[in-house]
């Protein structure tokens, strides 16, 4: 087991260029002497070549990423399936702030660009233990897997024969020609495994955003835009940095009023991304007057169809012959899979009848302050999982410290949550999730986001500030944390916990709380791996003091 461990290690070691010694942003910068420099002015830490690292964080955040990737390959060896999910959604989660840190480097650009590839590679053919409908891969990526095989000839999309099979006012008219056709036998056999699962999740998801398309005055077909985008997978994740079932990049999510924080990212939540998404699509219809177009555009940008159709003087999509090849396949794509799901039996699939397939429906409970998920979910006599996944916005173990929550959970459980989340002592039912850090001299919000574990942009988020390279001596800042810090004694600069295992918890996600890592916890208490944790344990945890 240990050699398998160590052989998969050093693949992914250099297939991310772990240790080969030719990642950029791993290599210490050199000063004219020999010796590494690292200068400061006014709070700002810039390296040898004056990058200032408080903005180009993407290198830091690459070697974050692997070094999750690399623990999420060593759980897999020993089967524990909770951890290799936990620590993929927590790439995933890093990878969704690539697109806020600001301009890139080409450099780093094309060490972003590699690692992602890399990451589907591994999480592809490398995770045993996981199924696909476990991972947070976007539907986007299947489209990107198969349309060099599905298509493998230049086709005159003008020239192609059509077949109408929908064609409805009030309605996107579906169609079949000769692209539809192969991506229709694509889904039925080397893509089956996939589109059931794409199928399982309709009942879950499908009433609910065909009501709000239905309320926007929109065909219903745009359901299976959200199908084809995401495998209707509110925690999927593209190369794009997209993010939800709707798959906004940060940028126009925000546009749309998808507000983003520490706590939150609103382009996970499906019925606020939902309504999102029928603003955007309200927009780029309106500009050009067809869903073939509105649809192409909502998924590769409007800019590329504008400058297609002043080229062709046509708005029709079919003759816009100089689109990418990746473009002119969406419409086709969209097709086979709408036509599909509309009646899924005639073309040999299943109806998903399963219990974990039942319709999103929830009751709300409006909290006043910041509460612990575990506590929530064992109030409301749940699973922490189940709660996560009636409210996938939610980005930490608690719900926002910014003011009141609406917290969704299974329809018909509010009685029994209000009477036993009520009959909490106080200081149970709500936990202050941050400290406060006092900044010291020579220190910046790079070094203290490095102290802390967190991103310099939810630092700057969580306390308002506008310019993020200069703070004061002696300015007091909210440090949001993962956890509450225990106070007892312990070896010089930490502070011993004694942390109690709850149902559903993982290493990793205790690792996270407390701002260590899995194998540091695995070392303090003697775990070997393999070996599991379980609820009622205790488990000491050594946390370096703020």
């Amino acid at each position: 087991m240990i050699k398998e461990v160590t052989r998969i290690i050093l693949f992914i070691a250099f297939a991310l260029n772990l240790v080969s010694g030719q990642d950029s942003s791993t290599e210490e910068t050199k000063s004219e002497n020999g010796k590494g420099s690292t200068a400061q002015t006014n709070g700002i830490y810039l390296n040898g070549n004056g990058v200032d690292e408080a903005r180009n964080r993407l290198p830091q955040l690459l070697r974050d990423v692997k070094m999750l990737l690399t623990e999420a390959v060593i759980a897999d060896v020993y089967h524990d399936t909770l951890e290799v999910i936990y620590y993929l959604d927590n790439i995933y989660e890093l990878l969704g702030e690539a697109d806020q840190l600001g301009e890139k480097t080409a450099e780093d650009q094309e060490e972003f660009d590699r690692f992602v590839a890399s990451l589907n590679i591994i999480y592809t053919t490398r995770l045993n233990t996981l199924k696909l409908s476990d991972v947070s891969i976007s539907a986007a990526y299947t489209r990107q897997m198969i349309e060099d095989i599905t298509i493998p000839v230049e086709m005159e999309m003008g020239n192609s024969k059509f077949i109408v099979v929908d064609d409805r006012e009030g309605h996107i008219p579906l169609v079949r020609n000769e692209a539809v056709d192969q991506f229709i036998k694509y889904f039925q056999t080397n893509g089956r495994k996939q589109f059931q699962i794409w199928l399982d999740r309709l009942p879950i998801y499908g009433d609910l955003i065909k009501g709000i398309l239905k309320e926007k005055e929109l065909p219903v077909e745009l359901l299976y835009l959200a199908m084809i985008e995401s495998g209707l997978n509110p925690k999927a994740y593209s190369k794009a940095s997209a993010l939800g079932i709707w798959q906004f990049v940060y940028s126009t999510g925000k546009y749309y009023g998808l507000k983003r924080d520490w706590y939150v990212d609103e382009r996970r939540d499906p019925i606020k991304s939902t309504y999102a998404a029928c603003a955007y699509l309200t927009d780029l219809y309106k500009e050009f007057d067809h869903w073939y177009l509105a649809l192409a555009a909502y998924n590769f940008g409007p800019g590329r169809i504008r400058r297609a159709i002043r080229l062709h003087q046509t708005s029709d999509f079919w003759q816009l012959h100089s689109l990418p090849k990746e473009t002119r396949n969406y419409i086709p794509y969209y097709m086979a899979a709408a036509i599909i799901a509309r009646d899924p039996e005639e073309y040999g699939f299943n109806i998903s009848s399963k219990k974990q397939n039942s319709p999103f429906e929830f009751d709300l409970v409006e909290l006043e302050k910041s509460a612990d998920l575990s506590i929530l979910a064992r109030s409301t006599g749940i699973s922490l999982k189940t709660i996560k996944n009636y409210n996938p916005e939610l980005r930490q173990s608690a719900t926002p410290n910014n003011g009141p929550y609406s917290l969704r959970i299974p329809k018909g459980k509010k009685d029994q949550f209000m009477a036993n989340f009520n009959a909490l002592p106080k200081d149970q039912r709500f936990a202050p999730q941050y400290i406060v850090h006092k900044v010291r001299r020579g220190e910046s919000l790079w070094t203290i986001s490095k102290k802390y574990k967190v991103s310099i942009h939810d630092l700057a988020a969580v306390n308002k500030i506008r310019n993020r390279h200069r703070i004061k001596i002696g300015q007091k800042l909210t440090i949001p944390v993962r956890g509450v810090y225990a106070t007892n004694d312990g070896p010089p600069g930490h502070i011993k916990v004694v942390y109690t295992v709850r149902k559903g918890d993982t290493l990793g996600h205790i690792a996270q709380n407390y701002g260590t890592r899995a194998a540091k916890i695995r070392r303090w208490n003697k775990i070997s791996y393999g070996q599991y944790i379980y609820p009622g344990q205790k488990l000491v945890l050594w946390v370096k003091q703020g």
